[in-house]
């Protein structure tokens, strides 16, 4: 059992910057990929980015490429989201997830999530 806990969600204008940050419970994330979710109301869960489990490879939704990087931050046994140039659409609830396989990353099949946390970016 893993648990996660995100953090760093608020509010913001546009084009603001806000940084996520997913950390386990009770024990180090070396062997489970990571992935960020957010979903906004009335809408679909959608994907946002994900690391394999050594941080080799990052993935991401073509609508965050270029402005959201996903990291893994190892020394506190964590994972982020760094969020730049938000734009109104980027509002919605946040989710990490995390799998002891890389082959999901791509997917919603993620074994273990976090709570969320609310990013609001205004206009």
């Amino acid at each position: 059992q893993v648990q996660l806990v995100e953090s760093g969600g608020g509010l913001v204008q546009a084009g603001g910057s806000l940084r996520l940050s997913c950390a386990a419970s009770g024990r180090t994330f070396n062997n489970y990929a990571m992935g960020w979710f957010r979903q906004a109301p009335g809408k679909e869960r959608e994907f946002v980015a994900a690391i394999t489990r050594s941080g080799g490879t990052t993935y991401y939704a073509d609508s965050v490429k270029g402005r959201f990087t996903i990291s893994r931050v190892n020394a506190k046994n964590a994972v982020s989201l760094q969020m730049d140039s938000l734009k109104p659409e980027d509002t919605a609830v946040y989710y990490c997830a995390a799998d002891s396989r890389d082959r999901i990353v791509l997917t919603s099949s993620y074994a273990y999530w976090g709570q969320g946390t609310q990013v609001t970016v205004s206009s």
